[in-house]
Parts: C-alpha cells; sequence; structure tokens
C-alpha cells in the first residue's frame, strides 16, 4: 500500500510507517499533520489516479522534528576581474512520520428527483433558440472622401509680382 502525495510543490511517494523530510512547515513536533493533496493511491490490487487529486484518501502524519539539511557552498568567481563570492546554505525541513493510509468512505450519491428534470429540459429549450439565431454582420464604415486643399500655388505669383515692381 503507497500513496503519491504533494506537501510544498514537492511530490513523496509514502507508505504507513515512513519517516520523510518534508519543506519546512509552521508546526510543532508532537502535532498531528493531515495531508490534503493526494495524487494517486494504491492498495496494492488497483491504482487510483486523481485528476488532479484525489478526496477519497486520508493520509495522517506525526511532526517528528524540525532540523537543517546538510550545508552546500555556492561559489562565484569571474577570473581575471577579481571577483570572488562564496556562501553556504542549510534547507530548512520538517520530518514527518506516516501513520496510516486509509481511503475514506465514499460520500453517498444523490438521487435525481424527476421534478429537477423537467426544469432542466425546460432550461435547455430557450438556450436552443438563442443558438440558432444567426448573427448579422456588422456594417462597414465608410470614411469620408477628403476635400482637396485650396491651391496655394495662386498666391505665389501675385508675391513674385510685387517683388519684382511690376
Amino acid at each position: 500500500m503507497y500513496a503519491i502525495i504533494q506537501i510544498a510543490g514537492k511530490q513523496f511517494k509514502v507508505k504507513p510507517g515512513m519517516v520523510l523530510n518534508v519543506p519546512t512547515l509552521d508546526a510543532e513536533p508532537g502535532k498531528r499533520v493531515n495531508v490534503e493533496r493526494v495524487l494517486a493511491y494504491s492498495d496494492g490490487k488497483s491504482l487510483e489516479v486523481g485528476t488532479p487529486e484525489l478526496t477519497n484518501v486520508d493520509i495522517d502524519g506525526t511532526v517528528v522534528a524540525h532540523g537543517r539539511a546538510k550545508k552546500i557552498i555556492v561559489f562565484k568567481k569571474k577570473r581575471r576581474k577579481g571577483y570572488q563570492k562564496k556562501q553556504g546554505h542549510r534547507q530548512g525541513y520538517t520530518q514527518i512520520k506516516v501513520e496510516g493510509i486509509a481511503p475514506a468512505k465514499p460520500a453517498p450519491k444523490k438521487k435525481a428527483v424527476k421534478a429537477d428534470a423537467d426544469v432542466k429540459t425546460e432550461a435547455k429549450k430557450p438556450a436552443a433558440k438563442k443558438a440558432t439565431a444567426a448573427k448579422k454582420p456588422a456594417a462597414k464604415k465608410t470614411t469620408a472622401a477628403k476635400k482637396p486643399a485650396a491651391k496655394k500655388a495662386a498666391a505665389k505669383p501675385a508675391a513674385d509680382k510685387a517683388d519684382k515692381g511690376e
């Protein structure tokens, strides 16, 4: 029996009794944790895959401890420039012990009432009429023809005559 879960954007394959390190959670050691996002569940005989998640599977766990992972070194350098930068980083995590994986009971199905079915068919008929109505094409906009600008050439010869003294 196993399940695929998602915590803080990361996916984990979990089995009952398993201890796993997940990104830091806001819970004190000893507190119960219930995983909400279950992506897949297998009981050994069949596999259920959610679209995108399953709502009928419960996964319970307990916070064991908080800690920090092994230090990694981040080193940056630009050759011939005299630039060097060295940093260390330790990622925080929370240890969770998976107590159990249990499929929840499916919700009872509700029976449809005939009165509701009649209302649904009546509601569909007006929608069908709207769908069959054809839309008219939008009217094309016509632009007004531009009037030719008055010619300024007639004013120029008069100015020329005044300059010559005629």
